[in-house]
């Protein structure tokens, strides 16, 4: 590519293996777990350095004069974090001042559940695809307050999204205060039918919090869109940002009573003041992460993630023939990864899967996750690009070796 800069990506390159070359990933591992904290390619590692570099030359004047405005004097420059939020923003379709820069998408759900005006006897809705942590978030905030958590079951051992829609309303109370949906389930890896689920929800008049921790990058997205009242995800896991790295988008009318999970300077001077600083802390993964968008876009942000769907629905699809399991979804319900049962001879436990975790890993060098779930195990399989066709037949033979 003529003119373009050191690590630049040719849109005509061909995806697969031959793409490591853009990562720090141990080329002697097969890598199929991309989803689980990300991999940042090298290019945003060195705009992250750079950025590291520039604050260590002038560190007082970065963090407190340039990086945000907490309202206490008049800024010479555009703060840094909002030139950042706005590019994060249009990326995902929003305006930069309904979205914020949080760690990860679990302290963007600690930030709303914190700010709830819960009573006794209130409720929170969860469902049993739910993530562990933000359902820990979930308890701990209700507990406090003596209010409760409840489970709604996605319908099982078929999902399908007319079922998923009809099973989330139905579990509502006159008590329940907030829904906290998934995305893109992390364990089952599907993708749930959101904008509908909040119609739903707020027919009934309950408000809904999306858990997008593995929405932005993997799928288009258009927060404003999907009529949900909050909405947080991952920039780091398929955005291509550097870790840690979420964004917590607010409806306009909930931002007024939303507050950060730490306390600080920005206090009662608006949601951007609030949560632009929370104290003396790395700044450059946020920085970083316009960065990351603009790999996805040099790459080809539809054929990436054509790419990425196809080898992980490929691989569900193939494998589960070749194991003699049946898929639980259909391919609209799959972005770029994959959650498929495994044959009832490799276990039913916790300890099973992560017996056969660790051999995939440390003696057949592959990485991919394997977890327990209603007596049986089952494999998530991510799609990148540098992936290919190659990687899910190692796994493969991996898999039946140890039969």
């Amino acid at each position: 590519m003529s003119g373009a800069p050191a690590g630049a990506v040719s849109r005509a390159a061909g995806f697969g293996r031959g793409m490591l070359e853009h990562w720090a990933l141990d080329p002697a591992i097969t890598y199929l777990n991309h989803g689980t904290v990300g991999a940042t390619p090298r290019r945003v590692l060195a705009a992250q350095q750079a950025l590291r570099d520039e604050i260590e030359r002038q560190p007082a004047r970065f963090l407190l004069r340039e990086l945000a405005d907490v309202k206490q004097v008049p800024l010479r420059v555009r703060p840094r974090m909002r030139v950042a939020a706005e590019a994060v923003a249009a990326f995902l379709g929003a305006r930069a001042e309904d979205l914020a820069f949080v760690d990860n998408a679990t302290t963007g759900c600690n930030a709303v559940l914190g700010s709830l005006a819960l009573g006794a006897g209130d409720e929170i809705l969860v469902t049993d695809h739910g993530y562990g942590a933000v359902s820990n978030a979930a308890r701990h905030i209700a507990s406090r307050a003596g209010a409760t958590v409840r489970v709604a079951e996605l319908p099982y051992p078929r999902l399908e999204p007319e079922a998923i829609v009809a099973a989330i309303p139905g579990a509502l109370t006159p008590r329940t205060r907030l829904v906290v949906i998934d995305h893109v389930t992390s364990s089952s890896a599907v993708i749930l039918p959101v904008a509908a689920i909040a119609a739903r929800c707020h027919a009934a008049g309950v408000p809904v919090l999306v858990d997008g921790a593995h929405g932005p990058g993997a799928l288009a997205l258009d927060l404003p869109a999907l009529g949900v009242d909050w909405y947080t995800g991952n920039l780091h896991k398929w955005a291509m940002a550097p870790r840690s790295c979420a964004i917590l988008w607010v409806a306009p009318e909930r931002r007024k009573d939303l507050h950060p999970p730490v306390i600080s300077w920005g206090y009662e001077k608006g949601f951007e003041a609030e949560f632009d600083l929370t104290g003396t802390r790395d700044p450059t993964p946020w920085l970083a992460a316009p960065a990351g968008i603009a790999f996805m876009q040099e790459l080809g942000l539809e054929a990436m993630r054509r790419w990425n769907h196809g080898l992980a629905w490929s691989a569900a699809r193939s494998l589960s023939a070749r194991w003699g399991t049946t898929l639980p979804m259909d391919e609209p319900m799959v972005g770029t990864m994959a959650t498929f049962p495994l044959a009832a001879r490799h276990g039913t436990t916790v300890a099973d899967a992560w017996r056969l975790k660790d051999a995939l890993l440390y003696e057949d060098r592959i990485e991919v996750q394997v977890h327990a779930w209603r007596e049986r195990l089952w494999m998530r399989v991510c799609g990148q690009v540098y992936n290919d066709e190659d990687d899910i037949e190692r796994l493969a033979r991996a898999v039946e070796a140890r039969t």
